[in-house]
């Protein structure tokens, strides 16, 4: 067998294998992608992209109640979800255009074939076999099964994109940002949902404003169930059923959803043949500049511990490639102060720390500054919806270590303050800045005195 040889090697077509190899293409290097799937990953085939579009049409389904709140007579109607999801899938075979049109003018070699590792430099793809003295794993994660009866009658959150209607009753299980996100979605386009959670909402997140969340979810008609945890599924009647560890048999459901996060993407690359280190749970052990346990071998986006976000995946790749073929030696991503939102209804947004972690490293030097308002344009609708912000600071000079933001429009609106905190903002400094009224954003400069405590 002819061994070809390339400068890279990227495993896997999501946005960080793109991203980085794209880069390192542009840089001069002669660089070999594999993806057996579509281009794009789990971000654009079965996330953050026909998410984002499902939940655009849950905001026009809820701006037409809002609609007639304001005086307009017209009644609501109700999403046709096959024409929209021609429309969605559309969009996304756009984006697989654009991918493939960017790759062949980057002269990168797209490999339709699995990767597994046959020594740290060589991989075999299908019938072929490619050497490169850099190889990057950017395979990503995938969503867990568990192993329960019935599991099958539901779905993982993969499974959503597919349905094409909305079911008239929803059972979530789990309680991160894919359960909120699918449970505003399916809420807002008319299904009746309950989320079973074993613990809080958002775990990871600041508790007040997780709370406060599941607050306005329940304003929205989502009815959560805390310290339940789902043992099974059954079918009965044409309808599915669950038991609770609690005794208790919640149901019917036309529709049961898991989403109890994500296992990386590595089983079949033979890691272990090449000693490729992993952590407890799977995921591939890294250090700050992406490098693994094996001189050669590199790990970006979801299928290394880091933060499971699509831009945190293109900026590593993108720096990985500029360290290894731009003669940039500190080239790394810095995952601090990194923005990011949850899509939920109304959107959680965050950047930072939140309150418990900058209370554990800095103790009684923290100080808050909070607000909470109705939006205008939801109190003329007479709709108590309330905003949250926060603001975390510490030391003398009150600088801004964290800010979280819970509220319609903060999707938007946490851009722009990102960059501010990024660059070391204090709390002068917002207060420094004139407020663009009447917004809901002007509020985040206006905040007024320190929250006791």
């Amino acid at each position: 067998m002819t061994v070809e040889s390339f400068d890279l090697i990227v495993i896997g077509g999501g946005s960080g294998g793109l991203g980085a190899a794209i880069r390192a293409s542009k840089h001069g290097a002669k660089v070999a992608l594999i993806e057996p799937g579509e281009l794009g990953g789990t971000c654009v085939n079965v996330g953050c992209v026909p998410k984002k579009a499902m939940w655009y049409a849950a905001q026009m389904a809820e701006a037409q109640y809002i609609a007639v709140d304001y005086g307009f007579t017209d009644k609501p109607g109700s999403l046709d979800w096959p024409r929209f999801i021609e429309r969605r899938d559309a969009y996304i075979d756009r984006i697989h255009t654009k991918y493939r049109q960017t790759l062949d003018n980057g002269h990168v070699t797209l490999v339709k074939a699995m990767g597994r590792f046959l020594a740290p430099d060589r991989i075999r793809a299908g019938d072929r076999e490619l050497t490169a003295p850099h190889v990057i794993v950017a395979t990503g994660s995938s969503a867990n099964r568990l192993d329960k009866p019935g599991f099958d009658l539901g779905m993982t959150s993969d499974g959503f994109f597919d349905l094409r209607a909305c079911p008239r009753r929803t059972a979530i299980v789990g309680g991160g940002y894919i359960a909120v996100e699918l449970a505003g979605v399916l809420r807002a386009l008319g299904s009746d949902v309950d989320v079973f959670v074993r613990g809080r909402l958002m775990s990871d997140f600041d508790e007040e404003m997780a709370y406060g969340l599941g607050d306005e979810m329940r304003q929205h008609g989502i009815r959560i169930h805390y310290r339940c945890q789902i043992e099974a599924v059954h079918e009965k009647d044409g309808v599915l059923m669950l038991d609770c560890d609690t005794g208790d048999r919640p149901g019917p459901y036309d529709a049961v959803i898991w989403a109890v996060g994500r296992h990386a993407n590595t089983a079949s690359l033979d890691l272990g043949r090449v000693g490729v280190a992993t952590d407890a749970e799977g995921f591939i052990a890294i250090d700050d500049y992406q490098n693994t346990s094996v001189p050669g071998v590199y790990a970006i986006g979801d299928v290394t511990p880091r933060m499971q976000l699509t831009p945190v995946a293109v900026a590593a790749g993108r720096k990985l490639a500029d360290r290894l073929f731009a003669g940039k030696a500190e080239s790394k991503l810095d995952y601090h102060n990194i923005p990011s939102v949850v899509f939920s209804h109304p959107p959680l947004g965050t950047i930072g720390m939140n309150e418990q972690q900058a209370r554990e490293r800095y103790g009684a030097d923290v100080h808050l500054y909070k607000q909470s308002f109705v939006p205008m344009q939801l109190a003329l609708a007479h709709r108590p919806i309330t905003t949250r912000f926060k603001l975390i600071c510490v030391g003398e000079d009150s600088r801004v270590v964290g800010m979280q933001m819970l509220g319609p429009g903060v999707d938007e609106i946490l851009q722009g303050f990102a960059v501010a905190i990024k660059m070391g903002a204090t709390k002068a400094d917002f207060d420094a800045t004139l407020a663009i009224h009447p917004t809901s954003a002007e509020e985040m400069v206006l905040l007024g005195d320190r929250v006791p405590g």
